[in-house]
């Protein structure tokens, strides 16, 4: 489908709202009361569109900017186009969705991550250390691992909360992924105690980085 118009999309979208999907979303700082597989739905029916998907994201909506971000093109963002989306994208579910849709298939990827991950911004950092960890999973060759670890000794217990999330997630899977490092994330994680309080429902993988590596590691040897 084509042709469609920012107009209608946002009449579209203004009559999804439910109030109850709201207040749950602006508990954790989302500001927007659209189902997410509602939104997902509209995005299946307009399939990609780069031009649509920048003039939804000019509006500053929140559910807009979701959905653009499910119809566009991540090669065609340039990189300075895509740090000023990162700045301005304060919630949680824009900021992860741009980080995980978008910045992480676009071929300026490394050069962001490196530039915000030395941000003075946490938002921005907590960008750049996402991207980290997918480098670290993913492609880790050329990454200074041990130094990775000594940054996040110094740094991960008074980071920020969003920073502190993806700095963990970094610790956990260098841990995870690469055992000449694991003696060391466990004794980090063990001495540092983040997020060693934090609620788990039963069948879940706590967030504490050793209770996280452990049980990844434990998964993988068990499907060996």
């Amino acid at each position: 489908m084509t042709g469609t118009s920012v107009e209608s999309l946002m009449a579209e979208l203004s009559a999804l709202e439910v109030a109850a999907v709201r207040a749950a979303n602006e508990r954790r700082g989302d500001d927007h009361g659209v189902n997410l597989a509602a939104l997902r739905a509209i995005a299946k029916r307009l399939k990609t569109q780069p031009d649509l998907a920048r003039d939804l994201w000019a509006t500053g909506d929140r559910a807009a900017r979701l959905l653009a971000l499910l119809i566009c093109k991540p090669r065609v963002f340039e990189h300075g186009e895509l740090d000023s989306m990162l700045r301005q994208a304060r919630a949680p579910k824009v900021h992860d969705w741009l980080v995980n849709y978008v910045v992480k298939k676009s071929p300026h990827a490394e050069q962001l991550r490196v530039a915000w991950t030395a941000d003075p911004d946490p938002a921005v950092a907590s960008a750049g250390w996402a991207l980290t960890t997918e480098r670290v999973a993913k492609k880790p060759d050329g990454l200074d691992l041990s130094g990775l670890l000594t940054t996040i000794e110094a740094e991960l217990t008074d980071a920020p909360d969003r920073l502190q999330w993806a700095m963990n997630h970094t610790l956990a899977q260098i841990g995870i992924d690469h055992p000449e490092h694991r003696a060391r994330a466990l004794a980090i994680g063990k001495r540092l105690g983040v997020l060693k309080e934090y609620p788990t429902p039963p069948g879940c993988t706590s967030p504490y980085a050793p209770s996280w590596i452990n049980a990844m590691v434990a998964r993988q040897r068990g499907a060996e």
